[in-house]
């Protein structure tokens, strides 16, 4: 049996997912990938393809299972439809449940009181059919259902995932302002980065992204080390779920690093290396306690620099506390900025910012600027080509 598929992920990362979810279908017959629309790609499969999209895909937030879509006027409509939905072959009264909507232009009043209406809808049809209702749980549900609204249409969609796919299991150490780790494996691939290519964060915080590069170089898949809502459905299939992990064959062991990362926290610099090895990284990923601005080029093969850089407090982590924020911030990207021009020819250099006056900080000319929220924060991911000389922004570039 088809079912069709929401896939949300972080605004910016719809085009990276369909074609990471496009490359999950090759393993699959029934894997289809549909259309793009803000903040995520449908698709369609049979219930084992829910299974390896949550085993395989690094973009998705969750894979969500679409259970009724249909036109409404009031929330009276919307209860009916929840009701006679079949929530009884999906899971039983015993399951604790929660509830999420988010609207788009809907004319409905308030949504807390649309979710109530779906939760005693739910509630009711268990009720009448077995004299219980399951609970409520809101912090660790066994199911979760998700209503979405536009202005006229509404569906009700049951989660496979459970916890959000970013949560990979592995990171039980973070620094402050942590990138997300599906939004980590995004910039890799927005950027360009493949397993084998050269890549540096020198700024690497908890060690998220040089975490994500490391399990795509290694094989391991991000869902390999969590549990899954779909693992408790009526109906799952055990032995095809051990069959899609059983599948997975990890890669030969780097004999030669090629991800690398620094930090002018120790601190950091320990957090990472635990977080290495908590997500299954056998092999080295050389680590360095510098300052951003001293770092050189830690291969003879120019690659990709990769790096969500320090704003306000963070960059006086060994400053001096009595530099104004502004001022501090200007000394620290000009130094950065000398760094590049005068070390990195020849390399690539992604910057994943908040800041829009990037660039102009660096006194750089961005090659491009691709926009991203990292939650309700707009971003940019800023592409800065180092090239032989100074490649200021009011500066012509050299003559080839």
């Amino acid at each position: 049996m088809s079912h069709s598929y929401f896939c949300p992920c972080p605004r910016g990362l719809e085009a990276a997912l369909a074609e990471e979810l496009g490359e999950i279908a090759l393993q699959s017959a029934s894997l289809k990938v549909h259309n793009q629309v803000p903040g995520g790609v449908h698709c369609s499969g049979s219930l084992t393809d829910a299974y390896r999209i949550n085993l395989h895909s690094r973009i998705a937030s969750r894979v969500l299972l679409r259970i009724a879509h249909a036109s409404y006027s009031n929330e009276n409509d919307i209860y009916d439809l929840a009701l006679a939905q079949p929530w009884e072959d999906w899971f039983s009264v015993h399951h604790t449940i929660r509830i999420d909507v988010t609207a788009i232009k809907s004319p409905l009043r308030s949504l807390e009181f649309t979710t109530l209406k779906i939760k005693d809808a739910i509630c009711d049809r268990f009720r009448e059919q077995f004299s219980e209702r399951p609970s409520v749980d809101t912090k660790t549900p066994d199911m979760r259902i998700v209503g979405f609204f536009d202005a006229r249409n509404f569906t009700l969609y049951l989660d496979t995932s459970g916890e959000a796919l970013f949560k990979r299991g592995w990171r039980l150490e973070t620094g402050d302002a942590p990138l997300r780790e599906n939004l980590a494996a995004g910039l890799l691939r927005v950027a360009g980065w493949k397993p084998g290519m050269v890549l540096l964060d020198p700024m690497c915080g908890s060690g998220t992204i040089l975490a994500e590069a490391a399990q795509m170089l290694a094989g391991i898949p991000p869902g390999a080390r969590r549990p899954f809502a779909f693992e408790k459905f009526h109906g799952f299939d055990g032995e095809e779920w051990r069959a899609i992990k059983g599948s997975v064959k990890p890669n030969p062991l780097p004999t030669t690093p090629t991800i690398f990362g620094s930090d002018i926290s120790g601190d950091m610099i320990v957090m990472t290396r635990n977080n290495l090895n908590k997500a299954g990284i056998l092999f080295e990923v050389p680590l360095k306690q510098i300052e951003a601005q001293a770092i050189k080029p830690p291969s003879e093969t120019p690659g990709i620099i990769l790096t969500n850089p320090p704003y306000g407090e963070r960059i006086g982590v060994r400053g001096d506390s009595t530099i104004e924020t502004d001022e501090m911030a200007s000394a620290f990207f000009s130094a950065f900025s000398t760094a590049l021009k005068q070390r990195f020819a020849g390399w690539s250099v992604f910057l994943f910012s908040a800041d829009l006056g990037l660039p102009k900080l660096l006194r750089l000319k961005e090659a491009r600027k691709t926009p991203f929220f990292n939650g309700a924060l707009e971003c940019r991911l800023f592409r800065f080509d180092m090239v032989a000389g100074f490649n200021r922004r009011d500066e012509a570039k050299p003559k080839q």
